[in-house]
């Protein structure tokens, strides 16, 4: 998205109301994870300057919002009490070098290798944190501060006993806007009106918790909201002395390897942490764009140089931030550069007015936007996606809820990966059966990507092929194969494979593998298989043929090598008499190759001297073994041939196609003209039934003509060198129906339905 685009006045508007409501929610997160890492507060107020003003301008992310991250504590409150404040800035200043540098090289895109299941589990569990850590501050219990997100704390509470320690902390004023607030958020989001109203409701929230306290203020002290109980900024005595409050790296410290052994600390986690957060934030972006992870690398890199240069924490990307962003409508990146500029200028000119905010209306804020992140509809999503799914989601949920961020993503990574490597273990190669005219060969699909991992699991279907079987390794679809995964391909093919009786042939493979195409079965009809089969045998190709058709596994065929086969001479197997309707394809219902198949079409697969004839040529001179008529529902010529004979002397055909009349009187034939004549009192239902019974009566009068018409073909039968069979394919299910001969005369049936 362009500069231009970030001010369109659809945009800006939504933008400059959601970056005051993340203003609003931001500052007190800057200050508490400052507080909580053991630095002055002012350096989580600059990191959230830093990454909203400069990482959002730099970003490609149109959500996302930067700043100092509660994933990072830990390790911030010990590189500063192992390298003090100053010698810790210049780990950070490296650490953005180093960040910048992953991204150019491309390092972002390890984001496309988190599970979903990981990334929204981080989701809910960032959900099921904000209301377990807002509920003690709703209730004015403000002894841990705000942005400290980690089970065990720094005041050796953990987050469930600072549950319990609300009850004998509780603050009456607090407790009141709190709960006030929380209710006045659910019910604007309940009402239509307010929702659509465009004016933010943690922002009035934020207003009538000011407004509130004040009105307190002639009530009891237990009523009054002061001290730690609302925001606290710190105070500059001019603009100018602002300035007092930078820092700058310990540049003296430059050959001190701790240094470094920090920044790459910091730059690992703090890298991991935004491209999971990015990840998760484009996972809740309404219009679902995709953020460029490599490019938001650089950008943290930038953000961290310049935060190690003014004496700032180190910046994220930071879900809390983003997810606020995104509810409050942010539309573009406007949002998190101007809730930056909102923090430095409020920093500079009004710190006295912003610590009459109470920390309990904005502990409403992050508490309602936690049931948001943790909706019951997640996690029926999740549970729905089956236990590849639900497990590690759960399994990462507690683990950081029970720990922190970043080690219960971990763990959460390592249950996933624990998954998808047992579901490559038990499942891990795609194996069928095909049943090629030449016999059966055994067809392993290689994935698209194929591990070291696959290789354990390749030699283990090699090991149970069985004597005098054939492989077919395919690599159509694969991009990589591990040196290994092809050694073991390449000794089996060679050696191994030959020794044991067992046929290799290879398909798909690219050139550098140096493995050639070498496919050592026939997947046409031969003059040897023609000669050899049997009419049941050829039966039975088609029906599995006709499996594979309605299973959509059609067999992977060469159609290079079988117009080569077949270009000297033609073998085929059976001749199919079928209607021209575009929805009966003899071909794809059979899955049947080139060469295979005799096909004649006729509307209504309906016989003549010519076809007849077609027939003949098929069985006598070219050697096939089956004649299968195969009919079908919904037959617009055999509609067409009912509403003739219901319509009688009224019936008439388009000027000039008389000779659609020859085909309508010949399957006229097998309509009961009295029947027909009554089919106005039928159900829509039953005419239909009526029709595709008419088809059926047709296929099998056009079998019997076949013989009676063809004394080349009768004596064929007769002598079994050749089988005739009629059938019904049915458009609407792709179902196939064999029979030799009608079961129920049709004329009484139908004049059974119109008696009833």
């Amino acid at each position: 998205m362009t500069n231009t685009s970030l001010l369109s006045p659809k945009t800006v508007p939504k933008d400059l109301l959601s970056s005051l409501v993340v203003f609003l929610v931001a500052l007190p997160l800057c200050l508490g994870v400052a507080v909580a890492s053991g630095a002055d507060p002012i350096a989580g107020v600059l990191s959230g300057i830093i990454g909203g003003v400069l990482v959002g301008f730099l970003s490609g992310s149109q959500t996302s919002v930067s700043g100092p991250a509660a994933g990072l504590i830990a390790i911030v409150a010990s590189q500063i009490d192992t390298l003090g404040f100053r010698g810790f800035l210049l780990a950070v200043t490296a650490a953005g070098v180093l960040q910048i540098a992953m991204g150019l090289a491309g390092a972002g895109n390890l984001a496309k290798f988190f599970p979903t299941s990981v990334i929204k589990g981080l989701l809910a569990a960032i959900g099921v944190l904000l209301i377990l850590k807002q509920i003690p501050h709703v209730f004015g219990h403000d002894a841990d501060p705000e942005g400290e997100m980690s089970f065990f704390q720094p005041d050796d509470q953990n987050t469930f006993s600072e549950l319990f320690a609300i009850v004998g902390d509780l603050h009456w004023g607090a407790m009141a806007i709190g709960l006030g607030s929380i209710a006045f958020l659910f019910a604007w989001g309940r009402s239509k009106f307010l929702k659509n109203s465009g004016v933010p409701a943690p922002l009035v929230v934020v207003v009538l918790g000011v407004i509130v306290n004040r009105l307190f203020g002639g009530l009891d002290e237990q009523w009054v909201i002061g001290g730690k109980h609302l925001v606290e900024v710190p105070v500059a005595e001019t603009v100018a002395g602002f300035t007092q409050f930078l820092k700058t790296p310990d540049f003296a410290q430059w050959l001190n390897p701790a240094i470094y052994m920090g920044a790459i600390t910091i730059a690992l986690v703090a890298s991991l942490e935004t491209l999971l957060n990015l990840e998760a934030v484009d996972n809740l972006d309404p219009k679902k764009r995709n953020s460029p992870p490599s490019r938001e690398l650089v950008a943290q890199g930038f953000g961290n140089v310049a935060a190690g240069f003014l004496g700032a924490l180190p910046v994220t990307s930071v879900i809390i931030r983003s997810s606020v962003n995104i509810n409050a409508g942010g539309q573009t990146k406007l949002a998190a550069i101007f809730h930056g500029i909102l923090l430095l200028l409020c920093v500079l000119f009004l710190p006295t007015w912003l610590n009459m905010i109470p920390i309990a209306s904005l502990a409403a804020i992050l508490l309602v936007t936690g049931f948001k992140l943790a909706s019951p509809t997640l996690v029926k999503q999740m549970v729905a996606g089956g236990r590849y799914q639900w497990f590690p989601f759960f399994v990462t949920v507690f683990a950081i809820v029970f720990t922190d961020l970043l080690v219960g993503v971990l763990i959460g990574l390592v249950v996933a990966i624990s998954f998808i490597l047992n579901s490559n273990l038990r499942r891990p190669i795609r194996q069928f059966v095909e049943k090629h005219v030449g016999g059966d060969i055994t067809r392993i699909e290689l994935a698209e990507q194929v591990s070291f991992f696959k290789r354990a699991a390749l030699s283990e279907v090699f090991d149970k092929t069985p004597k005098g079987g054939h492989l077919l390794i395919d690599a159509s679809k694969t991009d990589y194969i591990d040196p290994d995964v092809l050694d073991l391909i390449r000794d089996f093919k060679q050696k191994v494979g030959p020794a044991r009786g067992v046929q290799v042939s290879l398909q798909g493979f690219r050139n550098k593998y140096e493995l050639a195409d070498h496919i050592q079965f026939v997947d046409y009809a031969t003059r040897e298989l023609q000669e050899a089969i049997t009419p049941a045998q050829v039966l039975e190709i088609l029906r599995e043929g006709h499996r594979r058709f309605l299973g959509g596994e059609r067999i992977n065929r060469s159609l290079s090598r079988q117009v080569d086969g077949t270009a000297e001479a033609q073998h085929p197997l059976a001749v199919v008499l079928s209607c021209i309707d575009s929805r009966a394809p003899v071909e794809l219902i059979f899955d049947a190759g080139v060469g295979d198949l005799f096909t004649v079409r006729v509307a209504g697969n309906v016989t003549s001297r010519k076809v007849v004839g077609s027939i003949e040529y098929g069985c006598a001179i070219a050697g096939a073994k089956l004649i299968l008529v195969m009919g079908h529902t919904r037959c617009g010529a055999v509609t067409s041939a009912v509403g003739a004979v219901e319509a009688g002397e009224r019936h008439r055909t388009p000027d000039g196609c008389d000779h659609i009349d020859r085909i309508l009187q010949e399957i006229s034939q097998s309509i009961d003209h009295s029947a027909c004549r009554r089919l106005n009192q039928l159900e829509p239902d039953e005419r239909e039934d009526f029709i595709d019974n008419v088809a059926r009566e047709n296929v099998q009068r056009t079998v019997d003509h076949i013989i009676q018409e063809s004394p080349a073909i009768a004596r064929m039968v007769k002598s079994g060198d050749v089988a005739i069979m009629g059938s019904m394919y049915d458009v609407a299910t792709g179902e196939l129906e064999l029979f030799k001969e009608m079961k129920v005369n049709e004329a009484e049936r139908v004049g059974h339905v119109l008696k009833s």
